[in-house]
């Protein structure tokens, strides 16, 4: 069975999780109404997509 020889130290275990942390959410302007959306998503407030209305926003 395979058991290390020694404990990792906290600088190399630190090392090991220095990709592991949260990325902050990117955001773009909707064309149609200038909410910020999502990219590659639907626009919540006006229910465009790519230039498109996909779904009918009610008022």
């Amino acid at each position: 069975m395979a058991v290390p020889k020694r404990k990792t130290s906290p600088s190399r275990r630190n090392m090991r999780r220095s990709h592991h942390a949260l990325s902050v959410d990117s955001f773009q302007e909707c064309s149609n109404c200038g909410e910020l959306k999502r990219p590659h998503n639907l626009c919540n407030a006006c229910g465009h997509y790519n230039g498109r209305e996909i779904v009918a926003v009610e008022a």
